[in-house]
């Protein structure tokens, strides 16, 4: 074969090779119009705003995490929002201490509990801790410019019957506002929330260091 005929023939094997790959391009362009002319279809129904009921549990990390991740969008939208942490007790936490430093005027922080229920031993204390961490959480949903409130680790709470479930969906199907978002987290959602819920997540445990013999790390965990 000739130098001049070597050279025709890669030049219409790269013709062919372009062709072939603007052939591709025009496929997946006509492909991805037709994706979102489907989409738009869709969103076009999607019209009502309302406030949520949004569920976080499960035996996965990140419960808390998300649902501090929807308070801090609150706060940069300038949205004033309020937190209820049931189990937690007074150590020091990442997202605690950067909302009460600077972000207090837009979200109320209460941390009501004294730490997890093996830890205080004291059955009738736990309770009291719990049923206070209520009233003061209905107090905030009660409150129309709280547009988000979360009740961190409530779903513990309910498990161990320190809050009865059926006391929690009456507040919440009865008496919540009508725009105002209400995050629920902690493991063991009962049914009877996760029946009047808008939104459930339930985190799924894959891998944990803590099997490992890693223990919770500042920035991970707290």
């Amino acid at each position: 074969m000739t130098r001049e005929t070597s050279t025709v023939s890669e030049d219409l094997s790269a013709g062919d090779s372009n062709a072939s790959s603007d052939a591709d391009l025009a496929r997946h362009a006509e492909k991805m119009a037709k994706k979102k002319a489907a989409r738009d279809k869709i969103m076009a129904t999607k019209t009502d705003e309302k406030g949520l009921i949004i569920v976080h549990t499960g035996k996965g990390k990140g419960k808390s995490s998300a649902a501090f991740g929807m308070i801090f969008r609150h706060i940069a939208h300038g949205k004033k929002c309020a937190v209820v942490q049931f189990i937690k007790g007074a150590m020091s936490t990442g997202e605690r201490d950067l909302i009460l430093r600077h972000f207090s005027d837009l979200c109320e922080f209460h941390t009501m509990g004294e730490g997890f229920t093996w830890e205080t031993q004291d059955k009738a204390r736990d309770i009291a801790m719990a049923r206070a961490a209520w009233e003061k959480a209905k107090e905030l949903i009660r409150d129309p410019s709280n547009s988000m409130v979360l009740l961190d680790e409530i779903n513990i709470a309910i498990r161990y019957d320190y809050i009865d479930i059926g006391e929690v969906v009456d507040f919440l199907t009865n008496e919540k506002p009508e725009m105002t978002h209400v995050v629920l987290t902690g493991r063991n959602a009962k049914d009877e929330l996760i029946e009047i819920a808008d939104l459930v997540t339930e985190m799924e445990l894959v891998k944990h260091p803590f099997r490992s013999g890693i223990k919770a790390q500042i920035g991970v965990e707290f």
